[in-house]
């Protein structure tokens, strides 16, 4: 697993070139550019926060939850990933 600061520098990373795609459409919108390409670029910015989910739905199966049923919390823990899965599919 690579390291806590290489996650996030990863995650950030990822976040801003998210932001920088959001403030694309914004100028798109703005411009009044053409509905289709403005609905490609919203498709993309859903895959890649969705790709930033589940980097952070990994870790937490891999460190938090690990931690938990090492800790013997472990019934508890596999309830709030469910949850947490769930949610984040919805």
């Amino acid at each position: 697993m690579e390291s806590n600061e290489n996650y996030k520098d990863d995650l950030l990373k990822r976040l801003k070139r998210i932001e920088g795609q959001v403030k694309g459409v914004q100028r798109m919108v703005e411009e009044e550019k053409y509905c289709a390409d403005i609905l490609i670029q919203v498709a993309a910015i859903r895959a890649a926060i969705n790709k930033v989910g589940g980097l952070i739905l990994q870790n937490h199966s891999k460190t938090c939850i690990k931690k938990a049923v090492n800790a013997d919390s472990g019934e508890e823990a596999m309830d709030e990933l469910i949850d947490i899965v769930l949610k984040f599919i919805k």
